[in-house]
């Protein structure tokens, strides 16, 4: 198979970017936004500050205006229907999940069925300004289509010129506008910025008006249904092709607890012109045909159970051979590792992989977990528990495993593992933020600039 793409040419962008001085990166945003820059020529163009600040707030200002006329609004629906056909309309996705949707991962889903994925949600800022960050979250290769590149952001000239880079290397960039976690509250991105729908609208906007491809969006929807409606009709206006609905709420973060509303999902797929994808209830394959045919929508996109069993989108899981049980886990395991290797993958998602895939086994045989629980995990060592399995489990003369642990332990060791990736996850993103501060806008006083066009921001919103 072809070689991964690492995007290195993509840091000479970025590289560039940081020598461009203040006033020129400013004009340079200004117009990748769509809106011409102050003309040096007057007496009254404003300070350099003020020319950012101004741009910022032009997206704001311009988001509150309509959008589109009646014939525009239907000629962007009939380019959003022409953009579905030519991937073939997808109906089995990869959803988008932090250091879980990689390459590898998505290679095995496509093998067993998956017809369109998303790569995890990337930081636009640290996507734009961060090589090691753009080689190590972002790769991809001529098998991985359609693909969806997923960002989220709070900033539409940082989200255009981050969303550039890919451009060419996707079919479509999505906005992360569902991500209820506590990464994103902090952040200030995905879910949390349903209180601000100007400034949402300006993000697809931004992306609509500079973009080679189509823009699309994923969100979660409000407690009130013609709230959400709302919504979901304003993401269209602004530029949004494929809109992918996550039946709950913000606040209602736990799958398990919370079954997702088809309901509403149903309602926004009344509502709108564009191809609609639901989230939320998919366990398995008949799931997914129930669900598609209960709403109405175009697809469904599974990332939990995905994450269980890769292969949940093959037909073949609806016969009583290919029905899912543990085994299979073990199986696939197998075929990830391979993948893995052809495809440079960090070790904190595979291990994350291998808890998904062979973790039943690993609550009963927990000297293997103890294995793969070690600080210096390797692929080599993961093959060798795989391979263990295979002598193991047969023995046993059962198709499942028999946890050691009482399902409240594992509970409870679910909740803190889930805890500690998201707090590693905030760690190495707080991390690379710093870093990036002091070399290229603490020392120019771009720190300040930053500060005074977020309060800008916030007022104009």
């Amino acid at each position: 198979m072809a070689a991964v793409c690492d995007f290195l040419a993509c840091g000479a962008s970025a590289a560039c970017r940081r020598s461009l001085t203040a006033n020129s990166f400013l004009n340079r945003t200004s117009r990748a936004c769509g809106f011409a820059a102050a003309s040096r020529a007057s007496p009254n163009t404003p300070t350099r500050r003020n020319t950012f600040v101004t741009a910022a707030e032009q997206v704001l200002i311009t988001a509150k205006q309509p959008a589109m006329t009646v014939s525009s609004a239907e000629l962007h629906a009939k380019q959003a229907w022409e953009f579905w056909k030519r991937l073939g309309s997808p109906k089995y996705h990869v959803a988008p999940m932090v250091d879980q949707s990689e390459l590898a991962f998505r290679m095995l889903c496509f093998k067993y069925g998956a017809t369109a994925a998303y790569t995890p949600m990337l930081h636009s800022r640290l996507f734009l300004e961060d090589p090691k960050y753009r080689a190590e979250h972002f790769t991809t290769c001529p098998g991985d289509r359609p693909l969806f590149v997923q960002f989220c952001a709070n900033n539409p000239a940082t989200l255009l010129e981050a969303a550039r880079l890919v451009q060419d290397h996707c079919d479509a960039v999505d906005i992360n506008l569902g991500c209820p976690q506590r990464i994103a509250r902090k952040g200030k991105y995905g879910a949390f910025l349903m209180e601000q729908l100007e400034l949402i609208e300006s993000l697809v906007s931004a992306l609509a008006q500079g973009l080679k491809v189509p823009v699309t969006c994923k969100i979660r929807v409000f407690p009130d249904k013609e709230r959400t409606l709302a919504y979901a009709r304003m993401l269209e206006r602004a530029g949004c092709s494929v809109l992918a609905v996550h039946g709950r709420t913000r606040e209602q973060k736990t799958a398990k607890a919370v079954r997702a509303d088809w309901e509403i999902i149903k309602a926004v797929r009344e509502a709108v012109s564009i191809p609609v994808l639901a989230n939320g209830n998919i366990r398995n394959l008949q799931d997914v045909h129930d669900c598609i045919a209960y709403t109405g929508v175009e697809g469904v996109m599974s990332a939990e159970s995905l994450l269980e069993d890769p292969a949940l989108f093959w037909p073949h899981r609806l016969t009583q051979e290919g029905a899912y049980t543990a085994l299979e886990g073990v199986r696939l395991m197998k075929e990830y590792l391979d993948l893995a290797a052809q495809y440079p993958t960090p070790m904190r998602m595979i291990r994350g992989h291998t808890f998904s895939l062979i973790g039943p086994w690993l609550q009963e045989f927990t000297d293997l977990r103890d294995k793969i629980n070690t600080a210096k995990l390797e692929i080599e060592i993961i093959r060798s528990v795989v391979a263990e399995l295979d002598v193991r489990i047969p023995k046993t003369g059962r198709t499942h495993p028999i946890p050691k642990l009482s399902e409240r332990a594992l509970a409870r060791m679910e909740r803190e593992a889930a805890m500690a990736g998201a707090i590693a996850e905030q760690q190495r993103q707080d991390a690379a933020l710093a870093d990036l501060i002091p070399t290229d806008r603490k020392s120019s006083g771009f720190a300040q600039f930053d500060k005074d066009v977020q309060q800008k921001m916030e007022l104009v919103a």
